[in-house]
């Protein structure tokens, strides 16, 4: 009888969670700037008389349920924006330049939200069964190094037993999630290589250090290096996003630039990386009499989903979505600082299908990213089911 109630309360915030969403959506932050995303969720909070605590920037925690649990589970939304111009004509679509919500955590954040607003209608079940509810409004998960930090720093999992997140997936279908045991995601770094010479003439690069051309090697020649030096039953991925060198087709310039994201799937084969890529540019370059100047940003390890937390998620999305309502899935290269969270405390991450069946399948990080906005109550059914049942 209390997960019909749950499931009533849900189902009743559902109209005003999607209005809300598309709020978020129209006015996104980019990280550490979630400032008006915070208020939001302060005043609607604590307008429910739900604890809420701020983290030092942007971002907050929120509390309910028993005092002294016998459980605490944590529910994490990530609030954070992506630098990206929005191109999917919606009505509600983003009213910043350049900016938008290209992966999702609008809705990340109105299924926690809405999780956390029908679980405070039934916080005596929850109080009677010893269970405590935290929820993480983490910014800045969109860069390195993310809010998870921040999170752990500010004592938001201190006393967590387990820790639950969705993230969308355009690439199912909306009342379905994907689950899986073990890692789902890899883990993520960002490399950032400046290489300086004295530049010159295009008719001289003898007398020179043909700067665009030791570039070019280290483009090429670091990924090739990488997979010799690890195992490649690790995963290793390392592709260039952004490349500056030179405005004259005559001139060799005097500095070069290049940033990438290193990708590897095994977390034992990305804590073995210490040292290892700063070393290969040096030998890369060394040839060409230019200097490298190398940043490995340590970014995040894989997203290693818990046994018994995929369990809790598979009985909450039957129970909540339905028959049929769990897909497997598999782990892809992309990165989340969800995976520092895990770090902490057992826990698990559902990819939410937000794809409409028979429509298009988007991709995140694009601007004409659209979401079937169904998800937003299949997800938080979901995660309030699983708080209810985490005890």
């Amino acid at each position: 009888m209390t997960t019909r109630a749950l499931l009533a309360e849900v189902d009743a915030l559902v109209p005003q969670l999607v209005l809300w969403r598309r709020d978020l959506h129209a006015h996104p932050e980019t990280a550490r700037t979630e400032t008006r995303t915070t208020a939001f969720l302060r005043d609607t909070l604590r307008s429910r008389e739900i604890a809420v605590t701020d983290l030092p920037r942007t971002g907050l925690i929120a509390d309910l349920g028993a005092t002294e649990p016998r459980h605490r589970v944590a529910l994490r939304a990530d609030l954070d924006a992506l630098p990206v111009p929005e191109r999917s004509e919606l009505s509600y679509a983003s009213t910043v330049p350049d900016v938008c919500h290209a992966c999702g955590h609008d809705v990340h954040t109105t299924v926690v939200l809405g999780a956390a607003l029908a679980l405070k209608a039934i916080e005596p079940a929850l109080i009677e069964r010893g269970i405590a509810v935290r929820f993480l409004f983490q910014p800045a998960e969109e860069v390195m190094p993310g809010g998870a930090h921040e999170l752990v720093e500010a004592g938001a999992m201190h006393g967590v037993d387990r820790v639950l997140a969705v993230h969308c997936d355009p690439s199912i279908d909306v009342g379905t999630v994907g689950l899986a045991d073990g890692p789902i995601t890899a883990a993520c770094d960002a490399i950032d290589v400046t290489l300086t010479g004295p530049g010159g003439h295009t008719s001289r690069p003898h007398l020179t250090a043909d700067l665009t051309f030791a570039l070019a090697k280290v483009l090429t020649d670091l990924p090739a290096a990488l997979s010799r030096r690890l195992d490649p039953r690790g995963g290793v991925a390392l592709v260039w996003g952004q490349i500056d060198a030179g405005n004259a087709a005559n001139v060799i310039p005097s500095t070069g630039h290049a940033l990438g994201t290193l990708r590897i799937l095994d977390a034992e084969e990305w804590r073995r990386l210490d040292g290892l890529v700063e070393r290969l540019v040096q030998e890369i370059a060394a040839p060409y009499q230019v200097r490298a100047q190398v940043r490995h940003i340590r970014g995040v390890p894989p997203v290693v989903n818990d046994r018994a937390a995929v369990d809790l998620l598979r009985r909450a999305a039957s129970a909540a979505i339905g028959d049929g309502a769990v897909v497997p899935t598999r782990q892809s290269l992309g990165g989340e600082d969800f995976s520092w969270l895990l770090e902490t405390c057992p826990g698990a991450m559902a990819r939410l299908g937000t794809r409409t069946p028979g429509g298009h399948t988007y991709e995140l990080h694009q601007g004409d990213l659209v979401i079937d906005e169904a998800a937003i109550g299949a997800g938080a059914r979901m995660l309030a089911v699983a708080a209810l049942l985490s005890g």
